[in-house]
């Protein structure tokens, strides 16, 4: 199988990554030449493709990797054929935009944790060869819907605020007298070992947090602050902004 890549910026690198970092041939990946493509090319040894109309002709599946606003006119009238498969990490372009002719069309979202095969990857419809490559990157997380597909890209954004809040809290210790490697090393893992407790039990998230905030203890006094101070309200407003652009379509 060979794999080809239309738009090689800072996520498509990371996918690169994750996917050499897993044992995927470099001679069997073709890259768009534009961007960091040839950068990327030279570092791996990773062919360049003369434009995108030859990218196609040659790859079994395609990665989709623009800015969402050329989504639609970047695989327009490109040679599409039966068999081959389009994946998109386009946010907010609806599988009804990428007209990609017989090929078949998904949609996911990886993390640029996939650089270190670490990213959990929504993706919508989760079968065939495009499950097959994904989950090198990383946990896959299928979808049922599209509608639910696009409830889920907000994670990606939800993504970033997580490692903003990282940051402020090995700021905060740092500045207070901790190690800056330390505290960085401590507020990374932290937030790890909350998210795998969460991933890796069915027990209720309510029961979870529940034994974590003791009367009077430090948790409980925590929450009370970020609830007066307004955090999960504003948490869920930039949750719901976010998903308002995705199901707008984004132009940027």
């Amino acid at each position: 199988m060979v794999i080809g890549i239309i738009g090689v910026g800072h996520l498509a690198a990371s996918v690169l990554s994750g996917l050499l970092r897993a044992g995927v041939d470099p001679a069997s990946i073709l890259l768009s030449p534009r961007g960091q493509a040839r950068t990327l090319s030279e570092r791996w040894g990773i062919p360049l493709a003369a434009d995108n109309n030859d990218l196609v002709s040659r790859t079994d599946i395609v990665l989709l990797s623009v800015r969402p606003v050329d989504a639609p006119s970047a695989i327009a009238a490109l040679p599409w054929r039966t068999g081959q498969t389009l994946v998109s990490f386009c946010a907010g372009v609806a599988v009804s935009r990428l007209e990609a002719g017989p090929a078949d069309v998904a949609r996911a979202m990886p993390l640029t944790a996939a650089a270190i095969n670490a990213s959990p990857t929504a993706c919508f419809p989760a079968s065939g060869p495009a499950v097959a490559l994904l989950e090198k990157l990383g946990p896959i997380i299928p979808l049922a819907s599209e509608e639910e597909f696009e409830v889920a890209t907000v994670n990606a954004a939800v993504y970033g605020w997580a490692q903003d809040l990282i940051r402020q809290s090995a700021d905060w210790a740092t500045a207070h007298g901790g190690n800056a490697q330390t505290m960085r090393r401590l507020a990374a893992l932290t937030f790890v070992a909350a998210g795998r407790l969460i991933a890796e039990t069915d027990r209720p998230m309510g029961t979870l947090i529940g034994e974590l905030v003791t009367p009077g203890g430090i948790t409980e006094l925590g929450l009370d602050i970020l609830a007066k101070e307004g955090q999960p309200q504003a948490w869920q407003a930039a949750c719901g902004a976010v998903l308002t652009r995705l199901s707008g379509h984004a132009t940027a």
